[in-house]
């Protein structure tokens, strides 16, 4: 018998988590800083509604109705007259676990990065000068080290299962991360300079309406900050019951990650207002510098010119990107995990450590091999793979998944979900290829 999420909270919770990753936390607040302010956030919310929300709710109820994982899931609902059908789907399956391995082993070693900056910021508190110098350095054993400690407790949450391990560390982790986000605006909100950015971050620069890249931005960033398209919510959705009601489940985790990422728009960008009024330069071209100098050297610099406080506001801030870092990879870590239970009847504590094993051989790669790796791999998941899973989802529930679908059984009884499906079959596919070819070409 296969778990399940006991409760609803804990089923947003999680699923919410999964969304809830460095994407929000830089991301968001990067595209808004360089796209007029709120005007962004407008075009931001109304893609949401437009795509987002439609994609999550396309991904969970492939999910839910296979009740497995991503290879069988897309096998099965791919099934039509023509073979192509369920190859295409056994095959985007295959890549969906190859994405989420490939996926663990980066973000794993970002995780690690964080931990570092974290632990050092708290040495520094500690005044253990020592210990803060080796943390906030890079070095091979540095990084082996705290990849090893993430791995292993991405992997020791998993190996518990859905309700004890998933549901009970997301109900922990999620309220664990929006206290953390909350005493950190308070707390930047109090600095000199603060008030400008709220000011950038709220008045809208309608201005840049007019700019075709907002729309492609905005999409871009709605799509990948619900982390769709790699299968973490399909797999999830696999762990409802079949008679569980997916439109507010959809809607409650799509709100929850749009507000996490409205309040990580309040914590960043009025901190490089305060960190310009202290003199340090945050800007190159124009525009925001990029997210990985922006995390690893503008903000642990402005948080060195904090003073006393500053050391554990540092480490107030790497805590909640490591539990946002957390929350998605256990998320991830399910997609290959459910595949080896379920395709080849692993236990799950000897698949959990087998995959472990392996994200750290290829994370160590990564390590050693850091500058013809590293950008490749990402590229490839980001900008290549979770688009390219998210159109095969639409093209599923719109086109190759013919028997007991809900969505197309209600389209012929209700015009409302009439105009659900065919959005759903034609309108997102082509909003979908319209990000993909900017994106990857």
């Amino acid at each position: 018998m296969r778990d399940s999420f006991h409760t609803r909270l804990g089923f947003v919770l999680a699923a919410a988590g999964s969304a809830v990753g460095l994407g929000n936390i830089w991301g968001f607040p990067t595209q808004v800083a360089n796209h007029g302010g709120a005007a962004f956030i407008l075009v931001y919310l109304a893609v949401v509604v437009l795509l987002a929300i439609p994609a999550l709710y396309t991904e969970l109820s492939l999910g839910q109705q296979a009740q497995a994982n991503p290879v069988t899931a897309l096998e099965q609902l791919s099934q039509t007259k023509h073979p192509i059908g369920p190859l295409a789907g056994r095959g985007m399956g295959y890549l969906n676990v190859l994405g989420a391995v490939l996926m663990l082993s980066f973000y794993h070693l970002v995780a690690a990065w964080m931990v570092a900056q974290g632990l050092a910021a708290l040495a520094t508190g500690l005044a253990l000068p020592g210990a803060a110098n080796w943390l906030a350095n890079d070095s091979t054993g540095r990084d082996l080290l705290l990849l090893g400690l993430f791995i292993s407790l991405t992997f020791s949450v998993v190996a518990r299962g859905i309700s004890n391990g998933i549901e009970a560390w997301s109900k922990r982790l999620m309220p664990l991360l929006v206290v953390l986000l909350l005493g950190l605006i308070v707390f930047i909100a109090l600095q000199p300079g603060s008030a400008e950015g709220f000011r950038a971050y709220l008045v809208p620069d309608f201005s840049t309406l007019s700019d075709p890249n907002i729309l492609v931005a905005a999409m871009g960033q709605a799509f990948f900050s619900l982390s769709i398209g790699l299968g973490g919510m399909l797999i999830y959705g696999s762990y409802l019951a079949p008679s569980t009601r997916l439109g507010r489940l959809t809607v409650s985790v799509a709100a929850l990650d749009t507000v996490i990422a409205l309040l990580a728009g309040l914590l960043i960008i009025p901190a490089l207002y305060v960190a310009m009024a202290q003199g340090m330069t945050v800007t190159a071209n124009g525009e925001l510098i990029g997210e990985g100098q922006l995390i690893f050297q503008v903000l642990p610099e402005l948080f060195s010119r904090l003073g006393n406080a500053g050391p554990w506001v540092g480490f107030a801030f790497f805590s909640l990107l490591s539990v946002a870092a957390l929350t998605s990879t256990i998320a991830v870590a399910e997609i290959p995990l459910a595949y080896c239970i379920e395709r080849h009847h692993l236990a799950r504590p000897r698949a959990a450590g087998l995959l472990a094993l392996l994200i750290m051989a290829l994370a160590t790669v990564l390590v050693y091999f850091f500058d013809p790796l590293f950008g490749w791999v990402v590229s490839y998941v980001t900008q290549f793979q979770l688009p390219l899973s998210g159109l095969f989802y639409f093209l599923v529930i719109g086109w190759l998944w013919t028997r007991s679908n809900r969505v197309r059984e209600l389209a012929s009884k209700q015009l409302r979900y009439r105009l659900l499906f065919w959005h759903l079959r034609l309108v997102c596919p082509l909003l979908l290829s319209w990000v993909f070819i900017d994106v990857a070409f």
